[in-house]
């Protein structure tokens, strides 16, 4: 067996117990792995387990009789007289809590709870003598149902699963913490009490073992997630929408009301490091020539809008890029809810205020008003929705690049939709963007893929023309997974933009530094460069001392 695996056997002894239940059950023994990688995503019956920290872990399950692949969370569990004793617990915490200070910050409050659970309860030794006078006390109250104030015995693996729970409940996640921790996954969507489902970012959809147990339950926790984000649900007010502390965006709905199978959510994950470009190269997202381009162009302060429908991985490219900006530039962002992530040292958050009396309210569209007075270098907008889209371009045309996100699956979608109402921008001003890629999830061969499937220089209004030209410089062709450079030799925003800004006076020379910044990313990819940090500090070295300043070899 493996020695990883051995070990957590040795921490975790509810690991051991489901690892050697399910060979009792299903006979092939889970292949534990400590990390993943996108080939396992090849394997259409997976059968492994992996750890998203102590105490829990994750089983990945193919059955090949039922057809389906299911995620299962292994976390401590409590028997009848485990609950029963938890139950005990959590009033005698409840008991002494007014006896201590209010708690101001999230770790004053786990410290609390923790002190009171040490005070609560007692825990057994290998003897009556050996647990002390005190621990006969316990002992005899146990026997008699004892009293709320009195110290209660517990086994110590009956304590360190009460303190898991307790901590798992009141701070963390609750029922929802085994998907919580996991980094490998992207969404989680709830419809009532039992149908909890992941989208895994290597085995896709899956239902899970996870249950809040009764309507009661799911409720609570939807109010209690509903006010960490500052915006409560109930009856009146049944939806909400926001940012969790570690970053990850919920959306409720509250209410058998308004969601007829049971209150609802979905939550939307967020690494705490972003993906690199490197990274979506390496799965195929862009190639080598699409990044350069993508560098060459916010290296130089084009406007650039990631559009595509939901779930296309707009915000994900927007992060992956923003490395390419100067590291020097003065960055604005204006969300209704936190997701992008400028590594740069001047990044001024600004998050839009939706809760509390009307007056009190704060708009993207006052947020980025505010963000033009403070003359930075980039505007980043994290979704175009409505009247904001004009500000946007206002500040385009001021002299201010602008980058954002919005819900279009086609660059003449995206147009109708910033021309027509409630955006309200017009026709003539599109050409102050310059540049629309579009975005998409797509089925290819049955995998799940996301795909940048084309990127479309904005070239202007011409009236002979009848609307906006637009130039196509990369397109992706679904037959055979590959980004073609339509634009070489032949694009606006290079040659007519940047070459000039740059003072080229052969205009084609701007390809050569494009096929330069092409290279050092394939170097990297080459390197084995794809962590996040690893990836800007080469791209930083390069706008710092050029290609002689690289850590690699060109």
């Amino acid at each position: 067996m493996d020695d990883e695996l051995e070990h957590a056997f040795e921490r975790n002894p509810h690991l051991k117990e489901h690892y050697y239940n399910f060979i009792d059950e299903v006979g092939d023994p889970p292949e534990f792995l400590v990390s993943l990688s996108r080939d396992l995503g090849k394997i259409k019956y997976p059968n492994i387990l992996y750890p998203v920290g102590d105490p829990i872990f994750v089983h990945i399950y193919g059955d090949e009789n039922e057809g389906t692949v299911k995620y299962i969370g292994i976390e401590p569990r409590l028997d009848d007289k485990g609950e029963k004793k938890y139950l005990r617990v959590m009033d005698a915490i409840l008991e002494r809590a007014p006896n201590e200070p209010i708690p101001n910050t999230e770790d004053e409050l786990k410290e609390t709870i923790l002190k009171l659970l040490d005070e609560s309860v007692t825990i057994e030794g290998e003897t009556i003598e050996e647990a002390g006078k005190e621990g006969r006390k316990s002992v005899i109250s146990s026997i008699l149902g004892g009293s709320i104030g009195e110290k209660i015995r517990l086994t110590p693996e009956e304590y360190d699963t009460i303190h898991y729970l307790i901590v798992r409940n009141i701070i963390g996640s609750g029922p929802l913490e085994p998907v919580i921790r996991d980094p490998y996954l992207e969404d989680i969507h709830s419809i009532g009490v039992e149908s909890v489902f992941i989208v895994h970012k290597i085995f896709g959809m899956m239902q899970t073992n996870i249950t809040f147990g009764t309507r009661a339950a799911l409720d609570d926790w939807l109010r209690s997630m509903s006010e960490r984000i500052g915006r409560p649900v109930s009856e009146s007010t049944p939806i909400a929408d926001g940012a969790l502390p570690d970053g990850s965006r919920i959306n409720i709905i509250y209410s058998d009301d308004v969601s007829r199978r049971g209150s609802s959510f979905t939550m939307r994950k967020f690494a705490d490091i972003p993906v690199s470009i490197i990274q979506l190269i390496n799965w195929g997202a862009i190639d080598v020539n699409l990044a350069a381009y993508m560098w060459i162009c916010l290296e130089n302060g084009m406007s650039i809008f990631f559009s595509g429908e939901t779930a296309s991985g707009k915000t994900t490219m927007l992060n992956a890029c923003l490395p390419f900006v100067n590291r020097k530039h003065k960055i604005y962002s204006v969300e209704d809810t936190a997701e992008v992530q400028p590594p740069h040292a001047v990044w001024q958050q600004l998050i839009t205020r939706e809760q509390g009396p009307p007056e009190s309210h704060v708009d993207m569209f006052t947020l980025l008003k505010a963000a033009l007075r403070s003359r930075p270098n980039y505007i980043i907008a994290g979704e175009i929705r409505g009247v904001e889209g004009a500000v946007a371009f206002q500040a385009m045309q001021t002299g201010h690049p602008v980058l954002a996100t919005f819900h279009a699956s086609a660059v003449k979608k995206m147009i109708q939709r910033l021309t027509g109402d409630p955006i309200n921008v017009p026709v003539t001003f599109i050409d102050n963007l310059n540049i629309a890629m579009i975005l998409q999830a797509v089925y290819r061969k049955g995998d799940f893929l996301r795909r940048c499937i084309s990127v479309e220089e904005i070239e202007g209004y011409y009236e002979e023309a009848g609307g906006v030209v637009t130039r196509a410089v990369f397109q992706w062709d679904p037959a055979s997974d590959v980004h073609h450079f339509r634009g070489l030799n032949n694009s606006f925003i290079l040659e007519n933009k940047i070459a000039d800004k740059l003072g080229y006076e052969d205009k084609r020379e701007i390809y050569e530094d494009l096929f330069l910044r092409a290279r050092i990313l394939q170097r990297m990819r080459e390197e084995g460069i794809e962590e996040y940090y690893d990836v800007l500090k080469v791209i930083w070295e390069f706008q710092e001392k050029g290609i002689d300043g690289l850590s690699i070899p060109i």
